[in-house]
């Protein structure tokens, strides 16, 4: 609930901007001007990163014992007040052979932040920078020890957000919602997952109230530190500079050093996602055809009522991300299986992997965009996927005989048309071509809607 707030005061206030949400209001106390925290890359470059906030600031880090105390600047920022609603409805029961599905909800939910006046706090980075010059970093230090070099970055808190007063963020619910899909659909991808708790249940009716305490911090921005091996470190000043730790080897192994990557948290400039999209190599969902059909139809109808719930997706994210990552789930006593052989866990793992791409990818659209493709019959995503294969292999209009048959309905025409406005690309045709145009101001979006069309095509072929 106080995450849901914070991100939505993020979005609403700095929606393109370096502010990072606070997730949970234990982390508050960590995040003090100049506090390291851990910026932790993920596996597809669109995603945004993940942010653990640590018990140590800078001067922890840093060689001898002086205390660094740069000063901090206290201003007024803004007053704010938040109410946002969503009404839930769905219903799915459905068997196919040995696989049961299920994803019942219904009801409303409203949440109301009333953080009232906030004000802001500013780290001295000047003489900041003065009094740690010519400073080390331990490397021997147990934070920088235990850090995974190739995928995590150190930060400082350079500026936070903090309530001046206690403030109250309230939820109300009244929902009936039980949702056994999301393990259902991990385990319908390979017989050697095993995840234990196939139910469920989100709050039921509620009516919760959140008293926040003066103080507490729902917002931060930082500044990423690169460090070399020998302990010389820089502060990242410039926006859009990402930090990280020298390489062992002259070999890009950092996700933070991604070709595709060129500006902060993952956004990318038109150039880098064209490039991404004509030469993704190895974004390839083509295992997902692979899967029995009555499986592929399973998690297509599934992830057709799934798609719609945020939370339902980003849970379906995390779950898939830590079994790539091979990181432990949560989960109950896994059974022996001594009969799987190499070959099924490879089946498997590509399996894994090329679900986790395509949710991944579903996960960053536009909600209009995913309440579209939620609506769309199997035969129009199949004959739109024909269509962004086009459009993406075209360097220029196509031949409107190119355009699927079933596009060429005026009214399948417009849904096209819809779901690629979502993602800000027109669609333009006259008598003779085919084209789009705004593909320089869409920034990731047309990649990730590529993606997404293909993958349920893929799991709906053959689906009448």
């Amino acid at each position: 609930m106080f995450s849901k707030a914070t991100a939505n005061f993020v979005r609403q206030i700095d929606p393109d901007g370096s502010l990072i949400h606070v997730s949970r209001v234990n982390d508050s106390g960590k995040l003090v001007p100049m506090a390291l925290v851990i910026k932790r890359n993920r596996i597809w470059f669109w995603q945004r990163p993940k942010y653990q906030p640590t018990n140590f600031t800078l001067s922890d880090l840093l060689l001898d014992d002086r205390e660094l105390s740069p000063g901090v600047r206290e201003t007024e920022f803004v007053t704010y007040d938040g109410k946002f609603g969503d009404k839930l409805f769905g219903n799915l029961d459905t068997k196919f052979g040995s696989l049961g599905v299920e994803l019942e909800g219904r009801g409303t939910s409203e949440l109301q932040s009333s953080f009232g006046k906030l004000k802001k706090q500013e780290l001295d980075v000047k003489k900041l920078l003065c009094d740690s010059s010519n400073r080390l970093v331990d490397m021997g230090h147990v934070l920088v020890k235990q850090l995974k070099k190739k995928s995590e970055v150190l930060a400082i808190v350079k500026e936070r957000i903090l309530t001046s007063d206690s403030c109250a963020v309230t939820q109300s619910k009244k929902e009936k919602y039980i949702f056994k899909a999301v393990l259902g659909l991990v385990g319908m991808l390979g017989s050697s997952v095993k995840c234990v708790q196939d139910n469920n249940n989100i709050e039921k009716d509620s009516n919760v109230s959140l008293e926040i305490p003066s103080d507490t911090v729902i917002a931060y921005s930082i500044l990423e530190l690169e460090i070399k091996k020998s302990g010389d470190y820089v502060i990242c000043l410039q926006p859009g500079t990402i930090g990280g730790f020298e390489a062992d080897s002259p070999v890009l192994s950092s996700p933070s050093n991604h070709p595709f990557i060129d500006m902060v948290d993952g956004c990318t400039s038109p150039v880098s996602v064209l490039s991404a999209w004509k030469n993704g190599s190895q974004m390839d969902l083509s295992p997902l055809a692979e899967l029995p059909e009555l499986t592929r139809h399973a998690l297509f109808k599934t992830l057709q009522e799934t798609m719609t719930d945020r939370a339902a997706l980003s849970f379906l994210q995390c779950v898939l991300e830590e079994l790539c990552s091979g990181e432990t789930l949560d989960t109950a006593e896994h059974e022996e299986q001594d009969n799987h052989s190499e070959s099924g866990h490879s089946a498997d793992a590509a399996h894994l992997n090329a679900a986790h791409l395509f949710v991944s990818a579903m996960e960053e659209l536009p909600d209009e965009t995913l309440r579209l493709l939620s609506e769309s019959r199997a035969d129009f995503l199949w004959a739109f996927d024909k269509l962004m294969c086009s459009v993406k292999e075209s360097s220029g209009p196509l031949p409107i005989q190119c355009l699927p048959v079933l596009l060429q309905d005026n009214q399948a025409f417009q849904l096209a048309k819809q779901l690629l406005s979502s993602t800000n690309l027109t669609l333009m045709r006259n008598i003779d071509s085919l084209w789009t145009e705004g593909g320089d101001n869409a920034g990731v979006l047309p990649l990730l809607l590529c993606l997404s069309a293909n993958g349920l095509s893929l799991l709906c072929n053959g689906l009448k």
